[in-house]
């Protein structure tokens, strides 16, 4: 399935400097995107840039946090701030521990920050301003935030060159396959990868695009066979798409499939090549470096796993191995060293071999956490693996501990045996291989390895799952749609299942699942936040738990409310497929305020 890659000469696109005078003057009913299936046209997007310009042309300071889920509006708020002399700081979340360290350093927030931020209102309208503008070079256009998957995130500014830069390999490489394709995405145009192959990019060759990521394999299928199309997606999602439903449309209307946020198995890209009928285009880089190499699998090759340096990007090695980079996606001219170590191949390529900054010192032994991750990776009871270095309790040395997504193998003996007999298997699988005070001390198993939007495991995530203290009852949750003026109110929300819930205790001791009534109690809970619902319960009908929901899962709970019938529909959901469906019934005559049964119990409850 793999193509052969012949540069061609793409047509010429918008300098990013001047997007803003680009899209005024493209003819206004050109399309530029759909938004639940409904066409939008350059005079739309250039409504909303003179609205977020001029509302923040009144603004004071010029730091602004910017967090919006619907891409064509988010491209809008970005060059109208920039219009407006505004940097943009970029979050992948608005967990509160994100959205504190924005407070320490921006001005206000934009979009959909949670209300304690006090985010400014989305304008409705405005006046256009007096004058629009080509930007400097120089102009200090975004911060962005490094994944945070080897340590605490670190905020990276980036000047409108580079970024410019950026658009203009993209083009220069793949321009060629993208031509006229519309863009699909199933990343968040929040970091630094979906910003470019989402908003910025598309935007700057006048290219149409999907304002809504797609999140479940389902919708996705259907939506890549209405039309030439690229996909921009992770290794998270591409190794997980069903091979049951019907990629028929996709493989004759895809242009050309992109993948990054982390290395794509062989397998996985050979099997999404044949479902999708390209084989993913992976790209190598960082928020810190922009874009570096690129890569295409092929049937042909296995053992070559290297990759292909951008045009315009130097790079060479270090007698270590430690991989260093110059581009003009930097912020400077000089040699940038990166935490990836690499031995050179032929034709100019390389081949990584891994991080070098995954050494750490117990009792001043240099331990290799990689090396750690890559022996439990051995077994045959485990499939994936992440290592970290933890604190001890007071008085204690630091302690390792290891976050595994058990084999079938592994699933069997956990389900057995429990947890204790797993544990002692894999200390023994590493004894030997590593030193006795580097073996794990504290173990998690998950169903998966939790992400976020762009498909990464942030160490933050994995952290929060040795939490020991007050058990969580609810699920970190994030609000992606709602639709609470409709006839029939819908609302749409990601919620993470923490590992150390509270209901896990004893349901069931060695495979924890999450119980059937919390899952109704949540759907409950979450609707009477937003919802006028009824106060009393009076039936359940149509409940129906098809596949469980585990610790760590990721899932979205899709909530649809019928005023008329007193009926709540909800469901649970995942890349996996659904968990979990029913309907609660009230009784119509007496109508709770939203909020009032958050931490009250409801007849659900009993009445499962």
């Amino acid at each position: 399935m793999s193509e052969v890659f012949l540069p061609q000469a793409p047509a010429p696109i918008s300098p990013l400097a001047r997007l803003a005078l680009s899209v005024l003057g493209r003819p206004a009913a050109q399309p530029v995107g759909w938004r639940h299936g409904a066409v939008l046209d350059h005079a739309y997007l250039a409504a909303r840039m003179a609205a977020w310009a001029g509302m923040l042309e009144r603004q004071a300071g010029r730091d602004f946090a910017l967090y919006l889920d619907d891409g064509l509006e988010f491209g809008a708020a970005l060059l109208g701030a920039w219009q407006a002399g505004k940097t943009i700081w970029l979050t992948a979340d608005t967990l509160p521990a994100s959205c504190a360290s924005l407070a320490a350093s921006v001005d206000g927030f934009l979009g959909e920050f949670p209300a304690a931020q006090a985010p400014l209102p989305v304008p409705s309208g405005g006046a256009p301003l007096q004058a629009w503008k080509a930007l400097d070079d120089d102009f200090p256009a975004l911060v962005v935030y490094t994944s945070g998957s080897t340590g605490a995130a670190q905020a990276i500014p980036k000047k409108l060159s580079q970024l410019g830069s950026e658009v203009a390999t993209l083009q220069q490489l793949f321009g060629c396959h993208a031509g006229g394709a519309a863009v699909v995405a199933t990343v968040s145009h929040q970091h630094i990868y979906g910003l470019l192959f989402k908003v910025l990019w598309p935007l700057c060759a006048a290219r149409a695009v999907h304002a809504h990521s797609v999140d479940f394999p389902e919708p996705l299928a259907l939506l890549l066979g209405q039309g030439p199309c690229v996909l921009a997606a992770s290794p998270a999602h591409l190794k997980r798409l069903p091979d049951h439903l019907d990629w028929s449309g996709a493989r004759a209307q895809l242009r050309a499939v992109f993948s990054s946020g982390g290395p794509l198995a062989l397998d996985s890209a050979l099997a999404a090549g044949h479902l999708l009928g390209s084989v993913p285009r992976e790209i190598y880089g960082s928020s810190e470096t922009g874009g570096v190499a690129w890569r295409q699998r092929a049937q042909a090759r296995p053992d070559d796993e290297s990759w292909q340096a951008f045009p315009g990007v130097d790079w060479r090695l270090q007698d270590d191995g430690a991989l260093e980079v110059r581009s003009a996606h930097l912020a400077d001219t000089g040699w940038l060293r990166l935490a990836d170590r690499a031995r050179q191949m032929e034709a100019a390529r390389f081949q990584l071999l891994g991080r070098s900054d995954r050494i750490v010192k117990i009792e001043e032994k240099r331990i290799s956490l990689s090396a750690i991750e890559a022996a439990l990776l051995a077994t045959p009871l485990v499939t994936d693996a992440r290592v970290l270095l933890c604190d001890g309790a007071a008085g204690e040395r630091q302690k390792v501990a290891a976050f595994i997504v058990c084999s079938a193998a592994g699933r069997a003996l956990l389900a057995a045996e429990g947890k204790l007999a797993l544990n002692r298997q894999l200390q023994l699988a590493l004894a030997g291989q590593v030193e006795a005070l580097a073996v794990p001390r504290r173990w998690r198993y998950l169903e998966q390895m939790p992400i976020n939007a762009q498909g990464k495991t942030p160490q933050a995530l994995l952290l929060a799952l040795l939490a020991p203290a007050d058990k969580p009852r609810l699920p970190h949750a994030q609000l992606l749609e709602s639709d609470t003026a409709a006839a029939m109110p819908r609302l749409l929300f990601e919620l993470r299942v923490p590992a150390n819930l509270f209901y896990f205790d004893g349901h069931f001791t060695d495979a924890p699942l999450l119980p059937g009534v919390v899952q109704v109690e949540w759907a409950l809970h979450f609707a009477r936040q937003h919802l006028d619902l009824p106060a009393q319960f009076r039936a359940m009908h149509a409940l129906k738990f098809q596949q469980p929901v585990l610790p760590g899962r990721l899932v979205q709970l899709a909530l649809e409310y019928d005023a008329l019938k007193a009926s709540l529909q909800f469901r649970y959901l995942s890349d996996a497929g659904q968990h979990a469906s029913g309907r609660i019934l009230f009784h119509p005559q007496a109508v709770a305020v939203p909020g009032d049964g958050a931490d009250t119990p409801t007849p659900a409850a009993s009445a499962c």
